[in-house]
């Protein structure tokens, strides 16, 4: 067999070949064989940024729906906890400049005021990203990312403090407000 005929049987063997695995190529990122995952609905446009909190998850089932609810809920935990350490520290640094009679009093009832605003607003997240896989023992994978507004967080929790005697009293809006996007800020990636 000439150059030319086995370069050409070669070259029809490697478009077979990517043909048949999709093009799909996975590179070794360390000398020990690891390769680098492409995962849907994840990377640096799924980050929290300014103003907006994300969270990224997948959740895997038998059934379809199930994958999807198990993604969200995972998504939900992440955005909890995100919003629970933030707003724990807005509260500090908020309290923390305040010269008011029982500080710490009105820490706790604050904090408490504001996991009931946060429970409220999960129910209301918005998918930014959804995608389904199934994998090769036939279960389904749910990629899900989920974002929720700093600015409808902070609505919230004023017009929850505004029912509040006590709180309403010491409550300023702006400067909470403030407070609250400098924390965003910091975790922007």
């Amino acid at each position: 067999m000439n150059s030319k005929k086995m370069f050409s049987a070669i070259l029809a063997i490697c478009v077979v070949t990517m043909m048949m695995t999709g093009c799909k190529t996975t590179k070794p990122v360390s000398s020990d064989g690891e390769v680098e995952l492409q995962v849907p609905c994840s990377g640096p446009e799924f980050f929290t940024g300014k103003g907006i909190i994300r969270a990224s998850a997948f959740g895997e089932s038998q059934d379809q729906m199930l994958a999807k609810k198990k993604a969200q809920a995972n998504t939900r935990e992440q955005l909890a906890a995100t919003l629970n350490v933030t707003i724990k520290s807005v509260v500090d640094n908020y309290y923390s400049s305040k010269a008011i009679d029982n500080v710490e009093q009105a820490k706790t009832r604050f904090e408490g005021l504001t996991r009931q605003v946060v429970d409220q607003q999960l129910s209301g997240v918005a998918t930014i990203c959804e995608k389904f896989t199934k994998t090769k023992t036939g279960t389904f994978k749910c990629y899900l990312a989920q974002e929720l507004s700093g600015d409808e967080i902070v609505k919230g929790i004023s017009a929850k403090i505004s029912q509040d005697d006590k709180l309403r009293l010491d409550f300023e809006y702006e400067k909470f407000r403030n407070e609250f996007n400098k924390e965003m800020d910091k975790g922007a990636k």
